[in-house]
């Protein structure tokens, strides 16, 4: 059995929960933000005229961003154990 499946001690699996359920509520107020300024965007372009649809360029830019923090919180994997040592090992 490598470090990578050994089960985590008691506190360091809660400070590993708290830090993912700290990253989740705060991916979730990113999203309301995105979603409430650019409600208000939209908004603004709706009640001056509806010409060029400019609200296009930070729905897709900060969208990105989104994305990329969506990817951080529920996709990227935590480093192992090993991939720990091999970068100490590398270092020294």
């Amino acid at each position: 059995m490598t470090d990578q499946q050994l089960p985590l001690a008691g506190q360091d699996l809660r400070d590993r929960a708290i830090a993912r359920l700290k990253q989740r509520r705060d991916f979730g107020a990113h999203l309301f933000v995105y979603l409430v300024v650019n409600a208000f965007l939209i908004g603004i372009w709706a009640f001056t005229g509806t010409g060029f649809f400019w609200p296009a360029f930070p729905l897709f830019l900060w969208g990105i961003g989104l994305v990329i923090n969506a990817w951080d919180v529920y996709w990227r994997k935590p480093l192992s154990e090993d991939q720990i040592r091999q970068e100490m090992e590398r270092i020294q």
